[in-house]
């Protein structure tokens, strides 16, 4: 099975007809249809929801938000670069945590011993592959208990669920990624979500330079109205998609005994089907390098080594 984006093009005469609007309306940012791809978002989400020009931006305006520079913030390993060198780049200080075996996501056993070292003030937890970290009932249960802010990387988890609960709604705030390869694509984006009002408002400002009063110290992370009208479109097609990749993983089960299998109640969006059969022309991993490994952490995290050595992915692109 050859990449494919993974837009259906039975919807392209909307997408064409959004254009046309936005071009008639001489509002290419800021309009009609990032309003309207944010409602869709919280609709389906339950979360409040803001549209960025990507996953890095709206990352960015909840660490600052949170004032987390010259603070500690964990992150596992197992996680692409965006996540440490976003919280670098909001001047924080990164410690690494290991991950399991099991789900590919942050352990919370090693969470608990690097939070009881480090006394961080945020730790990211990242749902990996499509699913939602097996474990996030015991780190959210957890960073309630010590204060600690949680910040759910939901880059991989467009439409996945656990006994009808949304990726972001365990943490203070969640950010979704919108990458040419992901299982919503606008090209480029990324999508803030929280429970919390304040967290919205600042986002908001923080993607356009804090106007109008700079009270936040932004930058420009606004998304285009013609990637907007592309997302609005794909989120009303979102269950349809997550619905076929099941159906196909079905498929995939019988053949792929060790693969990640998931709790009860729990739906995937199969950004990826992980397994851990050894083979000898891979068609790709999830990550084949850890980023503690990347950033010259001097810390053993023998579980990150074991995965990024361990796996593979089957491809399972939507194409109906």
């Amino acid at each position: 099975m050859n990449f494919s984006i993974g837009f259906d093009k039975r919807d392209l005469p909307k997408v064409h007809e959004a254009f046309d609007k936005i071009v008639a309306s001489n509002k290419w940012t800021e309009g009609y249809y990032t309003e309207l791809f944010e409602n869709k978002w919280a609709d389906m989400n339950k979360l409040g929801s803001v549209a960025f020009s990507s996953w890095a931006g709206a990352a960015l305006a909840a660490l600052d938000f949170y004032n987390l520079k010259g603070k500690t913030v964990l992150c596992p390993s197992n996680t692409f670069m965006a996540t440490p060198l976003a919280t670098l780049q909001a001047g924080a200080e990164v410690q690494f945590v290991d991950c399991n075996k099991f789900d590919l996501c942050m352990s919370f056993d090693d969470m608990k011993a690097k939070a009881e070292k480090y006394k961080p003030a945020a730790i990211w937890v990242v749902h990996i592959g499509g699913h939602l970290a097996f474990e996030i009932e015991k780190i959210a249960a957890y960073c309630k208990e010590n204060n600690i802010i949680l910040l759910e990387d939901c880059a991989h988890a467009a439409g996945a669920s656990w006994n009808g609960k949304n990726p972001g709604e365990w943490g203070d705030a969640g950010f979704y990624s919108f990458y040419a390869t992901k299982t919503v694509t606008t090209g480029e984006g990324g999508m803030l979500v929280s429970k919390h009002k304040d967290v919205i408002e600042h986002a908001k400002k923080f993607r356009n330079y804090g106007k109008f009063d700079y009270v936040v110290r932004g930058l420009n992370y606004r998304m285009t109205e013609f990637q907007a009208a592309i997302g609005a479109i794909e989120t009303d097609r979102l269950k349809e998609i997550i619905d076929f990749k099941n159906d196909y993983a079905l498929t995939l089960d019988p053949q792929y005994n060790n693969r990640i299998k998931l709790p009860d109640g729990m739906i995937s969006g199969y950004y990826k089907y992980i397994v851990f059969d050894p083979i000898e022309k891979s068609t790709g991993k999830v990550y084949d390098e850890q980023c503690h490994r990347i950033l010259k952490h001097d810390v053993e995290l023998p579980n990150s080594d074991w995965v990024a050595g361990n796996h593979w992915c089957v491809p399972i692109y939507y194409n109906p």
